[in-house]
């Protein structure tokens, strides 16, 4: 396949987890490489300015100035010319949440992962949730705030139906970006605060002891269940992009049984939000063995320390294999 496809390779973006994609970008490049592919990088928030190395595109420091209205002018250069796929290597906002799909669509151009309403959807958290009660898909309750709400009767409703501690969080970012964990009441303001800094919804989530375990969909393969331990409290920022700073046990030592179980729920929430092509989605374990479906990825991590490599490396795939896979996947 290598020898008879065109493959545009998107990086950076302009949302808040510009860095992580990056990094993301450089492992699939590489790797493309590798396969035998000769891939066409683009970053999207360039626009028509985009490096004339290869290194510059996964620089620390940018080399034009980045914004998401220039995304429009880069899928419209002659980058795209020919091209047999596009192997979506960005994260967040503009990349994972259908904006990209929908230009690409309209190219006609195939592109890994999954399509425009299901990469909506999952991007949005209250949308996802919503579909997983309906589909019975066990997830923690939550409430909705914005910035138009008032703090005293959001208090009230978190009173009432979550209890602490909590979860405060934007409703569609990702790598826990604008995330807090509540333990008092006197920290909500700040919390929301801090959430509503990046989306115009913040969902506050029950808070689940216990715990977080994820799982990977390629194509319609479930991978084995992957435990988090991370160095911090919570898996956040830092113990997600930093080596060392959490450790990955494949498969969990959880109960055969309740693995099972999760790896359908998994499959379930893939399908629910109308999930192609691979993905991750999240879980919080209780200590009385009761799981929590938090949220589905549709364009999970592929950096040094992410977790859909380490669950594929589990069942004998290297980096490589995935990437291939990925890209057979998203051709049929």
């Amino acid at each position: 396949m290598a020898n008879k496809m065109k493959i545009a390779l998107l990086v950076g973006g302009a949302s808040s987890e510009r860095e992580v994609s990056k990094s993301s970008g450089k492992a699939i490049y590489e790797a493309l490489k590798k396969l035998g592919y000769e891939p066409a990088l683009i970053d999207p928030a360039y626009g028509t300015n985009q490096p004339a190395k290869v290194e510059d595109f996964f620089a620390e420091k940018d080399t034009a100035e980045v914004k998401n209205t220039n995304y429009l002018a880069a899928l419209n250069s002659t980058i795209l010319k020919d091209v047999d796929l596009v192997f979506i290597g960005l994260h967040g906002k503009y990349g994972e949440d259908g904006l990209i799909q929908s230009l690409l669509d309209l190219k006609g151009i195939k592109y890994t992962g999954s399509g425009v309403l299901a990469s909506a959807i999952a991007m949005d958290k209250e949308m996802s949730k919503i579909l997983f009660r309906y589909y019975n898909i066990s997830t923690p309750n939550w409430l909705v705030a914005d910035k138009q709400s008032d703090i005293a009767e959001i208090a009230r409703q978190i009173k009432e139906d979550i209890g602490l501690p909590y979860v405060v969080k934007p409703n569609d970012q990702g790598s826990t970006v604008g995330l807090s964990i509540c333990n008092e009441e006197s920290e909500l303001e700040k919390a929301l605060e801090l959430a509503l800094n990046y989306s115009d919804k913040a969902v506050i989530e029950e808070f689940i002891p216990g715990r977080e375990l994820t799982i990977g969909i390629l194509g319609e393969q479930v991978l084995p269940v992957l435990e988090i331990k991370p160095k911090h409290s919570y898996y956040d920022y830092k113990c997600k992009y930093t080596a060392g700073m959490s450790e990955h046990i494949v498969p969990a030592d959880i109960p055969a049984s309740v693995a099972e179980d999760m790896q359908n729920e998994a499959l379930n929430a893939f399908k629910a939000l109308g999930c192609k092509g691979y993905g991750r989605a999240d879980f919080r374990l209780s200590d009385d063995m009761n799981y929590y479906c938090l949220e589905f990825n549709t364009l999970p991590g592929m950096t040094s320390t992410s977790l859909v490599p380490d669950m594929a490396k589990a069942i004998g795939l290297t980096f490589e294999d995935l990437i291939e896979k990925i890209i057979t996947v998203a051709v049929k």
